[in-house]
């Protein structure tokens, strides 16, 4: 089991009221409401861009398990209300499985900074245990990769779950998250290259060293950034996924960079601290980033932070539940589940912020 944070204990007592507002979205991407004729248009775009960007509507599916008891290991990056989110999709789940009367049992933990030393360290101790399932957020592609090919070759049920898959050809079992961090850093990216018209000075925060979602949204960001000529990348910082550190790295490119245009944030810390500090030098410059932390949410919706591309972390703890089940049972990707299951990113504006912030913070 896992302990609920702050944040997570007001997200579960708004889930209620996020059920009579949520559905389920068709796409991988969807776009959210930067602009609206009128009060009441702006109100039906939001609720359109907030209900594909979570969706709490869930139920398990007609796979009928083996056995009446599950125990499991996930590790992720490190300690953040991001996986706070997705640990509450994987407690509806077990709900859902407790009242079939199948009891799942899960460790839940992570370090307070991310390291894929730390990270090998858990996974092999979890290794000398009776697991069902092992499941891992790669913190290094690179380093991790290879640990995980050695725990299957020794006879482990091994998944990837959450935004960061293993490297390609990795004999990981599954993987359930976002498949396409990619696209998402290029259309945050568009989307700042249209604000700006197509010209100007542009930071990039990228995250975690290693860390797959951070370097293909910052390859994204690249790719795109490098179609049009009149756009220059100043610079490109880690910030581990610290919300201080992006702060003064921000403050450290505004100092190096007066005239900075606009800054992409490629995880959920890195927009909070690029608006600190935006907002205390009192620059114009343009951020987009990711996810949906309640900060970040409030820059949006006063219009210091452009959009924000949500993923829906619900989801993704749901599905990762189902599918360490599927695998615990001795199935392999195939019929009942992909190799891949992927879960929706929505571009929220700051049209949508309000209702986001009402909905998972209780603010009006």
């Amino acid at each position: 089991m896992w302990k609920h944070g702050k944040k997570a204990r007001l997200w579960l007592a708004l889930l209620a009221a996020a059920l009579l507002l949520t559905a389920c979205a068709g796409s991988s991407f969807a776009t959210g409401s930067e602009e609206a004729p009128s009060a009441e248009g702006a109100l039906d775009a939001s609720s359109d861009s907030v209900r594909s960007a979570v969706n709490f509507d869930h139920e398990l599916d007609a796979y009928a398990p083996r056995k009446d008891r599950y125990n499991f290991y996930f590790t992720y990056k490190t300690v953040h209300p991001w996986w706070d989110a997705v640990a509450l999709g994987m407690e509806e789940a077990q709900r859902q499985y407790l009242e079939k009367g199948v009891t799942i049992t899960y460790e839940y933990m992570a370090p307070d900074t991310a390291s894929a030393e730390d990270q090998t360290e858990r996974l092999l101790a979890a290794a000398e245990e009776d697991y069902d399932v092992i499941g891992v957020d790669v913190a290094d592609e690179a380093l991790i990769s290879p640990l995980l090919d050695e725990l299957v070759d020794s006879g482990k049920k091994v998944m990837t779950f959450s935004s960061s898959d293993a490297a390609e050809g990795c004999k990981r079992l599954a993987y359930v998250g976002n498949t396409h961090n990619y696209q998402d850093g290029a259309d945050l990216t568009e989307a700042l290259c249209e604000k700006l018209g197509y010209r100007g000075k542009v930071a990039i925060l990228v995250g975690s060293v290693g860390a797959p979602c951070h370097e293909d949204r910052a390859r994204g960001a690249r790719d795109t950034i490098a179609r049009y000529p009149d756009i220059q990348i100043v610079a490109t910082e880690y910030d581990m996924d610290s919300v201080d550190l992006a702060y003064e790295l921000t403050q450290k490119i505004l100092s190096d960079c007066p005239d900075l245009d606009g800054i992409v944030c490629c995880n959920m810390s890195n927009p909070v601290g690029a608006a600190r500090a935006i907002t205390e030098a009192h620059s114009h410059a343009v951020i987009v980033g990711m996810d949906h932390d309640e900060e970040a949410l409030r820059y949006l919706n006063e219009g210091v932070i452009y959009c924000l591309g949500v993923q829906d972390c619900y989801s993704i703890g749901f599905d990762t539940i189902q599918i360490a089940v599927k695998l615990a049972d001795g199935n392999l990707a195939g019929e009942l589940f992909p190799e891949k299951t992927d879960e929706i990113t929505t571009v929220i504006y700051q049209n949508d912020a309000a209702l986001m912030l009402e909905l998972l913070y209780g603010e009006m």
